[in-house]
């Protein structure tokens, strides 16, 4: 009863400003109290946090981040709702809006012209598309957030987590779990949502490591974790010759014997520690060569 009163709370703000729900931007719109409550608890909220939150909607989770105590920044690309989250948010302090693409937003930019200094967080039901670019966005740039709580396709959560070896596992595990710790902390059904998607969801939390995993060159690590995926059925070796990083298979099959891998495998075997140890012989034969 509680969900079908908030979505008709959600289609009157809707009507009153002649709007609907734009499937083109992933506006599935984040109803449920207690699905909020679970995301703010996850993200640890406490007062004088700062967080971004990326496609507020109609201000549901907005207004649970605020009244926990957070200095909120909330990130909207549809201009179209802004008048909505100003009336739904109306007379609540500690929220500014800002009308942005947050796949293009310098968020460095926009912390040092407020003069806010990290640590930072990054609270978002989001729209699915934009899931793994933005994403790597964060964890690829500095300052890194500090803690990411998210909402996701249940799909994608899985991959995030996944081990070596699993069918889920890929380079966006790698890339997350290289700089983050990622868990699982809810599954949401699509009832909580208006409208409600055609997926289940999944809010994951994504911990930044004290240290990421130790590489010589960070860029090479990531140029070999995408080849050693990108043809994932075949072995090591070829699957990286394939990929056209400049060594042919039996040097492949070398480099990985001095890693401590074995050249049969899969690159979707390999662990974050074998990767880095492969990156490295790999660096390692490219210096020696600008050498000679």
């Amino acid at each position: 009863m509680r969900e079908q009163t908030a979505a008709t709370r959600a289609r009157a703000i809707l009507a009153r400003h002649n709007l609907h729900p734009k499937k083109a931007l992933g506006q599935n719109f984040l109803l449920a109290r207690g699905v909020t409550e679970k995301i703010v608890a996850a993200a640890g909220i406490a007062p004088g946090d700062v967080v971004v939150e990326i496609g507020p909607g109609l201000g549901v989770l907005t207004r649970a981040l605020a009244e926990a105590g957070a200095r909120v920044l909330a990130v909207e690309l549809d201009r179209t709702l802004l008048p909505v989250l100003e009336e739904t948010l109306q007379g609540l302090a500690g929220v500014e809006l800002l009308h942005a693409d947050a796949l293009q937003l310098d968020y460095a930019a926009v912390l040092r012209e407020r003069h806010l200094a990290p640590p930072f967080k990054v609270v978002a039901n989001l729209p699915y598309y934009i899931t793994s670019p933005l994403i790597a966005k964060f964890l690829e740039n500095e300052p890194r957030p500090a803690v990411m709580v998210l909402m996701m396709q249940k799909e994608v959560a899985e991959r995030l987590v996944a081990a070596p070896g699993t069918k889920d596992y890929g380079a966006l595990s790698v890339l997350v779990q290289f700089y983050t710790e990622p868990r699982v902390v809810c599954r949401v059904a699509p009832g909580n949502f208006f409208p409600p998607p055609k997926v289940h969801s999944a809010v994951v939390r994504l911990n930044l490591r004290d240290r990421p995993v130790e590489v010589a060159d960070a860029a090479a690590f990531f140029r070999l974790v995408r080849a050693a995926f990108s043809q994932r059925r075949k072995m090591l070796p070829k699957a990286l010759e394939a990929a056209g990083l400049g060594l042919a298979k039996q040097q492949w099959a070398a480099l990985a014997e001095t890693a401590g891998i074995d050249p049969a495998r899969r690159g979707e075997t390999l662990t974050l520690d074998e990767f880095a140890r492969l990156a490295d012989a790999w660096a390692e034969l490219q210096h020696g060569e600008e050498l000679l």
